[in-house]
């Protein structure tokens, strides 16, 4: 059965945007705009869960836990997206995702009510989880829903610039959430953001949640998906139509491969960057807030700008330009931050100074740390300090050099004290920090990210039927964004762990990035002025 065109598919290219299409777009991107606030205030406060959620003794490990912990919500969004995406082909578009967040919204503000570790031990740490697993189910059926939505709303030569405008609420839920803890902590001594100031950012979500729903309320079903089952041609069973079938199949695993290169490149430029310029090269956590917040400010606009220019000169190769532009830049932009953020950590870098010898080094992740060697790679870690290896033949051996002086075992105060003698500056000069400079190098990949991000949603659309639309795009792009970006900065600092050289880790998005772009030239097709109602 041939099913017919709605009428914002068949509009002619002059007419402007209708009262309903405004009304999907701004309803649509607010209720995505909450749920992205509430997935990304973890990451703006994941520098102090590890010390309020997770056992004391080893602050490296707090901190990975704490970044695993928040990569657990990206690793189960493809549960979400299996779950929701099913309901979303099978019952429709609109009830799905006003169930997504009203799920967010209980599991946000539950992180704001949750006893820390220190009042209720490890039911505390299993309780973080439980809730930022909820999150993730959530945001697993949030995004397909809400693309798939204003997609079908959407006039065909206006398709990128309209789903642009939903892609933009990841970036602005991030500056939210960093300028409330901004806000905050103006206001609030340390100590008391410590305490309980850091719960308010989460409880306040309950505001925006009775809007959100509220608005997502009034809505009407979308026009495909209505003709669809005035027709009775809806899928009945959306997952085994969508992997069964070689065609849907392959356009799948195209979805995950670029969705890959995306999450290097989110990954990379929202958060990474924010860790590495605190924890690594000791900038004041105020600041780094300050300056991403702007960096996400000037790059909102070209969102919408990549969306609109792929509607003319379609969506494929602005996606991959970024992903060949990130491949190349990621390595340097970083080093780059190390010279204009911490010029006096460069040159200490520059010199080599450190070396740890030991025989019994696991580089364990979690966990207390066991023998000193263990101690040691945690601690110089902890500080931002890069270290060659060199395993020693005896299992008790554990000494650490730093310049000309030579520690034995682990000795916390000993280790920092021939740091600080051998030129380790302990926190960044705020008299020596190229402000402008650190500005443009964070710019660059969130640059980067809002041309593959821009044109992301029309593409994803336009890859697969209205039959299982909602289904097939929603696994691979959690899979791919959710998978690589969520745990993007845990992996990089497990690597720079490992390695001992705080730079290693970045080959991780650089590698997945460059695949993306060989494998996206080759086999991804240009979709731009496909018919979604078919």
């Amino acid at each position: 059965m041939t099913i017919s065109l709605t009428r914002s598919e068949t509009r002619a290219p002059a007419s402007g945007m209708t009262a309903e299409e405004r009304k999907v777009i701004l309803a649509s991107s607010f209720g995505a705009l909450m749920e992205w606030y509430d997935f990304y205030i973890y990451a703006a406060l994941a520098v102090y869960f590890g010390a309020l959620f997770f056992p004391k003794g080893n602050e490296t490990a707090a901190f990975l836990a704490s970044l695993a912990t928040f990569g657990a919500g990206f690793l189960i969004r493809p549960v979400g997206a299996l779950l929701f995406g099913r309901l979303g082909d099978l019952i429709g578009r609109k009830y799905t995702f006003l169930v997504t967040i009203l799920l967010m919204g209980v599991a946000t503000v539950g992180v704001g009510v949750l006893p820390t570790y220190e009042q209720i031990g490890i039911t505390a740490t299993v309780l973080l989880v439980l809730l930022r697993l909820l999150q993730g189910l959530a945001l697993g059926g949030e995004v397909g829903g809400a693309v798939t939505y204003v997609a079908e709303h959407s006039p065909v030569h206006k398709r990128g610039l309209y789903t642009s405008s939903l892609q933009t609420t990841a970036t602005l839920g991030l500056l939210s959430s960093l300028l409330v803890v901004y806000l905050l902590k103006t206001f609030l001594t340390e100590a008391e953001f410590r305490d309980w100031g850091w719960r308010i950012p989460f409880i306040v979500s309950l505001v925006m949640l009775v809007i959100s729903v509220y608005i997502r309320g009034k809505l009407h079903e979308s026009p495909v998906f209505a003709r669809m089952k005035a027709a009775n041609t809806t899928s009945r069973a959306p997952i085994r139509e969508s992997f069964t079938n070689w065609k849907n199949l392959r356009s799948v695993l195209l979805l995950f491969v670029v969705a890959a290169g995306l999450g290097a490149i989110f990954g990379t430029g929202h958060f990474y960057s924010m860790f590495f310029l605190n924890k690594t090269l000791h900038v004041p956590l105020e600041t780094v807030h300050m300056l991403i917040g702007i960096a996400l400010v000037v790059a909102t606009p070209c969102y919408l700008l990549f969306g609109w220019l792929s509607d003319r000169i379609g969506r494929k190769y602005i996606m991959m330009a970024a992903c060949l532009l990130a491949a190349v830049c990621i390595q340097p932009v970083f080093k780059g931050l190390t010279h204009y953020a911490n010029p006096a950590l460069e040159q200490f870098q520059q010199q080599g100074a450190v070396q740890v010898t030991a025989g019994d080094c696991k580089a364990r992740l979690f966990g207390e740390p066991v023998s000193a060697c263990d101690k040691i790679r945690g601690y110089l870690t902890d500080l931002g300090v890069g270290y060659t290896f060199v395993p020693a033949s005896n299992p008790a051996q554990a000494e650490v050099r730093i310049a000309d002086r030579t520690l034995q075992g682990f000795d916390r105060d000993a280790i920092k004290s021939a740091l600080v003698a051998a030129g380790w500056p302990e926190r960044a000069d705020p008299a020596k920090i190229n402000t402008p400079m650190v500005f443009v190098l964070l710019l660059v990949p969130i640059l980067f990210l809002a041309m593959v991000y821009g044109p992301m949603a029309a593409f994803m659309v336009e890859l697969f039927p209205a039959r299982v639309r909602y289904t097939s795009l929603s696994l691979p792009f959690h899979l791919g964004a959710g998978w690589v970006g969520g745990m993007l900065s845990f992996v990089v600092t497990a690597m720079n762990v490992a390695s001992g050289d705080v730079y290693f880790g970045l080959w991780y998005p650089v590698i997945i990035a460059g695949l993306a772009f060989v494998i996206g030239m080759l086999f991804v097709p240009e979709t731009r002025g496909r018919d979604l109602a078919t």
